[in-house]
């Protein structure tokens, strides 16, 4: 679970985590963290996602952290977008079009102006449970104070599969996310034609969560 596992991943193209359309909780429950146009959005480890685009039609300002570099040049590659590339040193690179933003490099040491909205779709579930805790302290040290977090998080029995992505379940979000408002907007069930559950996974529940920072 260190940077090399991630860069292989992309460099072997193994991103069966990568959605080629904009994610469904995303669009159901965007409405959930009031958003404004002037509000700021960051998707931390936003891969190459098109969730990024979707953010961009509403939003003026959409900030990503990535760390593989063929992720976020891929991104721009494939919606025809030719950023602006600034060298930051230490292996960091911003590249910059339009609305969007997007810092290559280390999550835990990437310098980002506080946030008024999180998305965190791949970030957390992709955690080891020992790096959760610092993953989530560097995520509220870039949220203003009453900033909203749009988590989604996935729920299996963890014995039966291993991860990445893991399951994240609620005592551990109530745990991470002490001193914040939880709020738990959906569930959503796999039933068994779900290619989860094919591979034998007794449940697979997709979830939506409201954090708002105090």
């Amino acid at each position: 679970m260190d940077a090399e596992f991630w860069h292989s991943r992309w460099a072997e193209n193994r991103i069966g985590f990568h959605l080629d359309d904009t994610n469904p909780m995303l669009e159901k429950f965007w409405q959930e963290v009031q958003p404004t146009r002037e509000d700021s959005v960051l998707v931390p480890m936003c891969g190459k996602s098109v969730d990024l685009t979707w953010l961009a039609t509403k939003h003026n300002k959409v900030v990503g952290i990535e760390l593989s570099e063929i992720a976020v040049r891929a991104f721009f590659a494939e919606h025809f977008y030719t950023p602006m590339v600034i060298p930051m040193g230490n292996g960091q690179s911003i590249y910059e079009f339009d609305e969007i933003t997007i810092h290559c490099g280390d999550y835990f040491t990437a310098k980002v102006d506080p946030v008024d909205i999180v998305y965190d779709r791949a970030a957390l579930i992709a955690m080891p449970q020992e790096m959760r805790q610092s993953y989530v302290q560097k995520l509220l040290s870039m949220v203003k104070p009453g900033g909203r977090i749009l988590l989604i998080t996935l729920d299996y029995p963890q014995h039966e599969m291993d991860g990445p992505p893991f399951s994240v379940v609620k005592d551990e979000i109530e745990a991470l996310f002490a001193g914040c408002e939880i709020r738990h907007l959906a569930r959503d069930d796999a039933d068994e034609t779900h290619p989860r559950r094919k591979r034998g996974l007794t449940r697979f529940a997709e979830e939506a969560w409201l954090i708002t920072v105090s």
